[in-house]
């Protein structure tokens, strides 16, 4: 999902090695706080470590926790740079 501000866009558009800062997540009910549980929440700093080949998961940092998502869930979450 792609935001209506420049500064803003999907975690999945970022860099390995790249930061930025959570400013909404798009997701249902249920992944929602799935997500929430393992930290993604809005002013959380995450950082893109690496990309899956082809469309692969997004393995991410938040703090000190390192999770793995789905192209698809990060494309729900909205970033803007640090």
């Amino acid at each position: 999902m792609k935001s209506n501000n420049p500064n803003n866009h999907s975690l999945s558009d970022l860099d390995p090695g790249q930061e930025a800062v959570i400013s909404a997540v798009h997701a249902n009910e249920a992944l929602h706080y799935r997500l929430a549980a393992l930290g993604f929440r809005i002013g959380q700093r995450i950082q893109l470590m690496r990309r899956g080949r082809w469309a692969g998961p997004l393995h991410v940092r938040l703090g000190a926790t390192d999770v793995m998502l789905r192209q698809a869930e990060a494309d729900l979450i909205i970033v803007s740079a640090k």
